[in-house]
This record gives structure tokens, sequence and C-alpha cells, in this order.
């Protein structure tokens, strides 16, 4: 990625957002964001970044001792409505990747809790509010609301992360937001720390 893929990308327009790993990095994954105008752009933008002879070489090159990736995963992103108007934050030393998967029909109340409450909440704390996405999910299900959240280093992001959740605010805006059913069924956090070429820090 350092020495070909990331200019490859950026030669077919595609936007490089951030590059990770995960803290704990046991299954040896990497984690990257690409920014494109729309899903049709992305389609052909990866299919003239596959069939580019510099990739290709650089490719066989890189595999002469045998494949380096196993799997990959991908999922199509969009801005969250109103959840992207803070100020950059400053760079963090770890950067927390949350998924949250809601119960039908709350997608829209978990953005209008994050909007009203939470986003500021965090930032109360030191916790750095980065982009927010809601997925676009191939089978037309409900989409998940997937963000970044980061602090200085982990045991500070811990500790920050923790006086959220023991905030009055925080319990009476959950609290109050909830009043009509729970609306969160399930949340995936891994902790990230970037790579030196993500232009996201």
């Amino acid at each position: 990625f350092e020495n070909h893929t990331f200019g490859l990308f950026e030669k077919q327009g595609m936007e490089n957002i951030a590059y990770f790993v995960p803290t704990e990095n046991e299954d040896n994954s990497l984690t990257y964001i690409m920014g494109y105008p729309d899903k049709a752009s992305r389609d052909r933008m990866w299919d003239n970044f596959i069939n580019d002879p510099e990739w290709k070489k650089a490719y066989a090159a890189s595999t002469a001792d045998g494949a380096l990736v196993k799997s990959i995963e991908q999922t199509f992103m969009v801005f969250a409505p109103g959840l992207n108007e803070l100020p950059k934050p400053m760079p963090s030393g770890v950067i927390q990747l949350r998924t949250y998967t809601c119960f039908d029909g709350k997608i829209y109340d978990i953005q209008k809790r994050f909007k009203d409450h939470t986003q500021a909440l965090f930032s109360k704390q030191d916790l750095r509010n980065y982009p927010y996405w809601v997925t676009v999910e191939d089978d037309g299900s409900q989409s998940k609301l997937v963000y970044l959240l980061g602090h200085r280093d982990k045991a500070a992001f811990d500790f920050a992360f923790q006086a959220f959740l023991k905030d009055p605010e925080w319990v009476k805006a959950r609290d109050a937001s909830e009043a009509s059913g729970k609306i969160v069924e399930k949340v995936d956090a891994v902790m990230l720390k970037t790579l030196p070429i993500s232009p996201l820090k």
C-alpha cells in the first residue's frame, strides 16, 4: 500500500481517507476507508484500478512468494446526515471504530440522539468525534451507524468513555430517547491505530 496501492488509488480518482491496524492485531488485519463521488463511480474506479498495468505489475511482484491477502470484507457507507458538522479533531493516538446495529425502525432515533446529545457529551469528556456514516446494505435491510471516536491513548480513551457512561446528562438523554423502547441492539467496537500513510490521524 505504501509503495504502490495508495498512489494508484489516487491515480484513479479515489480518495484515501484512513488506514488502520487494530491495536491488538491478532488476525493480522488492515482496515482502510476510501472516498468516491458515488457508488457507480466506485465500481468504475475499481475496475480501472484492477486493470491498470502498474497495479498488475506491483501485485505480481508482491505476491511472488505467495498471496498476501486471505480475505476481503467491504461495506459501502454514506455520511450520516447532520452528524459531520463538528470541527476537525486533533490527531489521536488511538481511534475506536464503533458500529451500531439498531432495532428495526430505530436508525433515525440513534442519529437524532447523537445529534442532540451524544456528540456533545463525548466532547465534554475530551473524546474526539471523527466522521459518522450510515451503511448502505446490499440486501436493502436497515442501515447501521458507523463512526470513529479517538483519544490520545487507550488508557485515556477508556477513562473518558467510562466517565461518559456515568455522566448523569448521558443517562437522562439515553433514558428519554428510549421511552418507547430500546434503540441499539448491538455495538461492535475495535480499537485501532493509524498507519503513517493515513491522511486521517
